[in-house]
């Protein structure tokens, strides 16, 4: 979701354009995507940043990212791992990561993104256990739970997962909102809380970060 459902406009506008450090292929990565007609799918800017950060303070160097869309986010991470760092960007759209493709290699980081165009539980199956640092969950909130435990698994003791509209606009809140998205990240919701595997955190960033840490 592009826009922080909780913030005024002019407040998330602010966050956007004054605050957030963005270099220039990023910003026209964004005014992209923003045109197209899924532009709710875009991450934030403000979130992106914070992935950047969160890269960096994890010393992060393999990554997996579920949901690439036009590769907002993936420039991102991929601009702030080291030159030795990889992500596998798993996503089934050929027509929105060709988008993606053009801003990673102007950037050059494209040799930093390992893209995967398979379902991502096909992909996740094909990995080696505990070989990544890093994980960002942006994809069909029904099988977010699925990718959790396959995730887990992957990741390193130490190593986090962020996953991306854990808030939904609010509806989680709302007991009368009763969907099967809805209904699949209020239950992970409360499955984080209470999972001793892991540190749990809710940020109110754009749509609702859920920050998990492998113990």
């Amino acid at each position: 979701m592009s826009k922080n459902p909780f913030l005024s406009d002019e407040v998330d506008h602010y966050v956007t354009e004054t605050v957030t450090r963005e270099t220039d292929i990023q910003k026209r990565l964004r005014e992209e995507t923003n045109r197209l007609p899924q532009r709710q799918m875009l991450t934030s800017a403000d979130q992106m940043a914070f992935l950047a950060v969160l890269v960096r303070l994890t010393n992060a160097k393999r990554i997996i990212e579920i949901g690439t869309f036009t590769g907002y986010s993936a420039l991102a991470m991929a601009l702030a791992l080291p030159d030795d760092g990889k992500i596998i960007a798993c996503d089934i759209s050929k027509e929105w990561t060709d988008i993606a493709k053009r801003y990673w290699l102007e950037a050059g980081v494209a040799d930093k993104i390992d893209l995967r165009l398979a379902p991502a539980a096909e992909t996740l199956a094909t990995l080696e256990a505990e070989s990544f640092d890093f994980a960002f969950i942006d994809a069909d909130k029904a099988a977010y739970d699925g990718y959790y435990e396959s995730v887990l698994k992957l990741l390193r003791p130490g190593g986090a997962i962020a996953f991306d509209n854990m808030l939904w606009g609010g509806a989680v809140a709302d007991p009368s909102e009763q969907d099967t998205q809805t209904r699949a990240l209020r239950n992970l919701n409360a499955k984080l809380r209470d999972d001793e595997r892991v540190d749990a955190c809710m940020l109110t960033i754009a749509d609702g970060i859920m920050l998990v840490r492998k113990r």
